[in-house]
C-alpha cells in the first residue's frame, strides 16, 4: 500500500516522540516541543502538498461525461456512472472535483430552462445598475399574463440553483428525478404559467483585493543608504514568505469576498422580492406553489409578510418535506389556519404514497411521498402534486358558485 509524503512525515514525527518518552526529563523536554509542533501543523494543508493541482475540465466532454436519452449521466467511453473516488486517499481533491463538475451541471440545467422548457431568464434586481450585483429566475412566456393558472417553484438551500431539485440526483441518478424539468413540462401542458425562483443565488464572489500596508514612519529623511538597506531586507524578507507559502500551502486558493445582491440576499428575501415585483402583478386568478426543504421555510415566510395578498392569491401550496416551523417563525393562527386549509406537505416516509402521516405541529396535513429520501420527496410526489391542485382549483370554482347562484335569486326575488 502505498503512503504520501505528508503522512510519511507526520508517521515519523510519532515514531520520534514515542522513541523520546522512553528517555529521562530532557527527552521530555523534546517531547513537548514535538507535541507544539505537531500542534502548529494544519493537516489539511499539509495534505494539499501531495495533491494533484486543482484544475478541473470547464465542460461535460472535458469530463468525458453525457446526459444519455433517459437522462443519466453516465461516461462517454465506458458507459459507467459518475465516479466520485477518481483518486483513492486523495478526498478533499475528488470533493473539489465533484463540486466543478456540479457548476457545469448547473449551467447545463440552464440551458435546458431556456432551449427545452422555452423560459425566458429575467434579470433581477429589476432596476439594477449595470455595476451592481445580479441574480435571475426563469418565467415561461405567459408568466405574468396568464389569467387562469400560474405555478410557482422553489427548491431548497445549499448548491442548488433554478430548476434542480438535488445536484447528487442529477448526478447519480437522472435528470427526471433531479431537476424541475418534469414539474414545468406538465404545468405547460397543463395551462399554467410557471415561474421558476432561484433563492440561492444571494451574491456574487470577486477576489479580495490585496492592501498593501505602509509604514507609518516617514522615511523621507533617512539617509538614501539607509532606506535602500531597509528595502533590500523588506524584499528578501518577502521573497522568504512567499517562498515558505508556496511550500506550506502550494494549492492556496484565491481568498475571495461576497457581494450581496440587493433585496435578494437571502432565500426569504428573495422569495419576498419575487413576490413583489412579479407574481403579485401576475394576471392569473389562481397561484399554486411547489415548494421543497428550505423553500417551505421561505413561503412561510414570505406568508408572514404578505399575509393578505398571499391569501387572496395563492389557491394550493404542496411542500415537499419542508423544514418550516409556525412556531419557531412564528407564524400567526390566521396563517396556520389557511396552512391547514390550503397546504399539504408530502414528507419522506417509508408508507406507501399519499398516506397520512402525524404532526406534532398544527400547521398543514403530512402525507407520505412515498419514499424516506429527502431529495426524492418532490419526484416522487410529482403526479399526486398535480392532482392535489386539479381539486384545489375545482373546490375553489365550486365554492363559488352556490355564492353567485343565491345572489342571482335575490336580484330576480326583488325584482318580482
Amino acid at each position: 500500500m502505498s503512503i504520501s509524503l505528508s503522512s510519511f512525515i507526520f508517521l515519523q514525527i510519532w515514531i520520534n516522540m514515542a522513541q523520546i518518552q522512553q528517555g529521562g526529563p530532557d527527552e521530555k523536554e523534546k517531547t513537548t516541543a514535538l507535541k507544539d509542533l505537531l500542534s502548529r501543523i494544519d493537516l489539511d494543508e499539509l495534505m494539499k502538498k501531495d495533491e494533484p493541482p486543482l484544475d478541473f475540465p470547464d465542460t461535460l466532454e472535458g469530463f468525458e461525461y453525457a446526459f444519455n436519452e433517459k437522462g443519466q449521466l453516465r461516461h462517454i467511453k465506458t458507459g459507467e456512472p459518475f465516479v466520485f473516488n477518481y483518486r483513492e486517499d486523495l478526498h478533499r481533491w475528488n470533493q473539489k472535483r465533484y463540486e466543478a463538475l456540479g457548476e457545469i451541471i448547473t449551467k447545463y440545467v440552464y440551458e435546458l430552462l431556456e432551449k427545452d422548457c422555452n423560459l425566458k431568464k429575467i434579470s433581477i434586481p429589476v432596476d439594477a445598475t449595470e455595476s451592481e450585483p445580479k441574480s435571475f429566475i426563469f418565467m415561461s412566456e405567459d408568466a405574468l399574463t396568464n389569467p387562469q393558472k400560474l405555478m410557482v417553484l422553489i427548491h431548497g438551500s445549499g448548491v442548488v440553483r433554478a430548476g434542480q431539485w438535488a445536484r447528487r440526483l442529477i448526478i447519480n441518478e437522472d435528470l427526471d428525478s433531479g431537476t424541475q424539468i418534469p414539474f414545468i413540462k406538465r404545468a405547460v401542458d397543463e395551462g399554467y404559467g410557471v415561474i421558476v425562483l432561484n433563492p440561492n443565488e444571494n451574491y456574487i464572489e470577486v477576489e479580495k483585493p490585496k492592501i498593501h500596508v505602509q509604514s507609518s514612519l516617514d522615511s523621507s529623511d533617512e539617509p538614501a543608504e539607509k532606506r535602500e538597506r531597509k528595502d533590500k531586507v523588506s524584499k528578501e524578507t518577502k521573497k522568504r514568505r512567499d517562498f515558505y507559502e508556496k511550500y506550506r500551502n502550494p494549492q492556496r486558493e484565491k481568498e475571495m469576498m461576497q457581494l450581496y445582491i440587493r433585496e435578494n440576499g437571502s432565500p426569504e428575501e428573495h422569495a419576498i422580492y419575487v413576490w413583489d415585483h412579479f407574481i403579485a402583478q401576475s394576471a392569473a386568478e389562481n397561484v399554486f406553489f411547489v415548494a421543497h426543504s428550505y423553500g417551505g421555510l421561505a413561503f412561510v415566510e414570505l406568508m408572514i409578510q404578505r399575509e393578505a395578498d398571499v391569501k387572496s392569491k395563492v389557491t394550493a401550496v404542496a411542500l415537499t418535506d419542508s423544514v418550516h416551523n409556525v412556531w419557531h417563525q412564528e407564524a400567526g393562527k390566521t396563517i396556520r389556519e389557511w396552512m391547514r386549509e390550503n397546504c399539504c406537505n408530502w414528507v419522506s416516509s417509508s408508507e406507501p404514497l399519499d398516506t397520512s402521516v402525524e404532526s406534532m405541529l398544527p400547521d398543514c396535513p403530512r402525507v407520505s411521498a412515498g419514499t424516506d429520501r429527502h431529495e426524492l420527496t418532490s419526484w416522487k410526489s410529482f403526479p399526486s402534486i398535480f392532482k392535489f391542485f386539479t381539486e384545489a382549483s375545482e373546490a375553489k370554482t365550486s365554492s363559488l358558485k352556490p355564492a353567485l347562484t343565491r345572489r342571482s335569486h335575490r336580484i330576480k326575488h326583488e325584482e318580482l
